[in-house]
């Protein structure tokens, strides 16, 4: 496999919730800047925070978010294109989609990419498995062609990815008729570490990288135990520690072949919000010097 030392690293920070603005630092954003964790590559950085129109945002919300994520996609594509590595904060995971997006679009549809989810939650409902209908639980699902084309199509996925190239991690809180559905695909379920559900990380992630020739690791900062991200809307208990996250993180980084990688869902509001920024900031400092170590692929660019 052919793989670089990391060059250049391209921040795409995300202030919205969907389509939402997000009111004044909400997603730590600014809290991220202030810190200076996105030195912790060791590489030059540059931000870019791109958004969307009010009136695009308009009637359907799949729509806009397909929209949305097709700006996102452009700016993944541009990066790139450049010789940058992504790096997502900010945001949530639908923003996911934008990522997959971007990346075929800068190398291909026939990229064989693989991802990896970290999350408490699987975000593989569809319409007709959804028990709340929120869009927030389904961009596994749509990354992988199985709900809302329009939104895949909007985000420029123009192959949807194989389930056979997703890992999920950790999801300790499937909806039953999300877990059916897992279970019916190719999907790999895989365990963060001792006591956690799922088959073993490093054989997932070792398969994986036999199928695939480029990462992109995407987290929910709710991977961790609710303890770490107390304003989270959707925290979970039971969850691994930071250290455990980053035992996992490097695992994924190993590989050599991770090109993007993101982290939302970060609420920085009130002192639970403070705590949360604080465990970003670690999973992000974190992830950036295992990237650092372990180097990414190198990939041909489509024109």
């Amino acid at each position: 496999m052919n793989h670089r030392s990391l060059e250049k690293l391209h921040v795409i920070g995300i202030r919205y919730r969907r389509t939402t603005p997000a009111a004044a630092d909400e997603r730590g954003l600014d809290a991220y800047a202030a810190s200076n964790v996105y030195a912790s590559a060791g590489v030059p950085f540059t931000v870019e925070e791109p958004d969307i129109a009010s009136r695009e945002c308009l009637g359907d919300a799949v729509s806009a978010l397909g929209s949305f994520n097709g700006r996102i996609a452009d700016t993944v594509a541009v990066a790139r294109r450049l010789g940058n590595v992504i790096l997502m904060t900010g945001g949530d995971c639908s923003h996911a989609t934008g990522i997959v997006g971007g990346l075929q679009e800068a190398h291909g549809p026939g990229l064989r990419l693989g991802l990896v989810w970290f999350d408490a939650h699987g975000d593989f409902n569809t319409p007709s498995t959804s028990q709340s209908g929120s869009l927030g639980g389904m961009p596994l699902a749509v990354c992988a062609g199985l709900a809302h084309p329009e939104w895949r199509e909007g985000a420029h996925i123009s192959a949807p990815l194989p389930t056979n190239r997703i890992v999920l991690v950790d999801a300790r809180n499937l909806d039953e008729a999300e877990g059916e559905l897992v279970r019916a695909t190719d999907i790999t379920h895989a365990a963060i570490g001792p006591g956690f559900p799922g088959e073993k990380l490093e054989s997932a992630i070792e398969r994986l990288s036999e199928q695939c020739e480029a990462i992109y690791l995407h987290m929910d900062a709710d991977i961790l135990d609710a303890v770490f991200v107390p304003s989270h809307g959707t925290k979970e208990p039971d969850g691994p520690d930071i250290a455990q996250t980053l035992a996992a993180v490097d695992v994924v980084m190993a590989t050599g072949k991770v090109v993007a990688l993101s982290l939302v869902s970060i609420y920085n509001q009130g002192s639970a919000g403070r705590v949360s920024v604080q465990s970003g900031i670690k999973l992000l400092r974190g992830g950036l010097n295992a990237w650092k170590h372990h180097g990414t692929a190198i990939l041909p660019l489509i024109p």
